[in-house]
């Protein structure tokens, strides 16, 4: 997620608590998951649980048989998009950072998902170039100055219909500064105009808040 900037409103976390209480129930190995990311040092830049859920569903809706993250770090939201497969689905999942990776595995693993859950380590543009698709739903998360490129190769590797998630793509507002410094921004705002320029998607983008402050996803389906 983006590193907060601005100082949040209250109620935005305290409703995502209203919403997990209400909504999410208990997930033991997802809190494990969490718990394990904290002890191995890991950043605290997951998605949300609400967001976690929502990227679960929306690969149940899409019929997803084949999974592909970019992006795993301990491997939260790999564990939600996991459970949205099918017993003969697969997920393969991109992680640059060796670590990060192994804590990933270790989580998949201990929430019984590890058949279904491949972890790819090295940078994710290399191993693009080496995956086979199609991918029927494709989740995003990692780094911003990158996305464009990210999305050419998820449209490469997709079929009429893939559902394409990417993370991120408000930082707080500052996705309208056109003159940044910031090579996130710039590469998140590179996302749009390609997104925008590109007649196989259609597309759209929606702001969040919540616990992980003012941030939002963009959603996009292969034509």
């Amino acid at each position: 997620m983006v590193e907060r900037i601005q100082t949040p409103d209250p109620a935005w976390a305290a409703v995502d608590s209203y919403i997990g209480d209400r909504l999410l129930g208990d997930a033991p190995s997802l809190t494990a998951a969490l718990l394990a990311n904290a002890a191995g040092g890991l950043p605290d830049i997951d998605v949300s649980p609400a967001q976690g859920r929502m990227l679960h569903l929306l690969a149940r809706m899409a019929g997803a048989r084949r999974i592909l993250e970019v992006g795993t770090l301990g491997g939260y939201s790999t564990i939600e998009l996991a459970r949205a497969l099918p017993d003969d689905g697969e997920l393969l999942t991109l992680e640059i950072d060796p670590h990060h990776a192994d804590v990933a595995r270790a989580n998949i693993a201990a929430a019984g998902l590890d058949d279904r859950v491949e972890v790819i380590t090295g940078p994710a543009l290399d191993s693009l170039t080496t995956l086979t698709g199609p991918f029927d739903f494709v989740f995003i998360d990692a780094d911003k100055e990158n996305n464009a490129a990210y999305v050419e190769h998820a449209i490469r590797l997709s079929r009429s219909g893939t559902t394409i998630i990417v993370d991120n793509v408000i930082r707080e507002g500052g996705v309208l500064d056109a003159d940044s410094d910031d090579v996130r921004i710039q590469g998140t705002r590179k996302l749009f105009e390609m997104v925008a320029a590109e007649p196989r998607l259609t597309a759209t983008a929606v702001q969040t808040v919540g616990v992980k402050k003012w941030d939002g996803f963009l959603m996009a389906m292969v034509k």
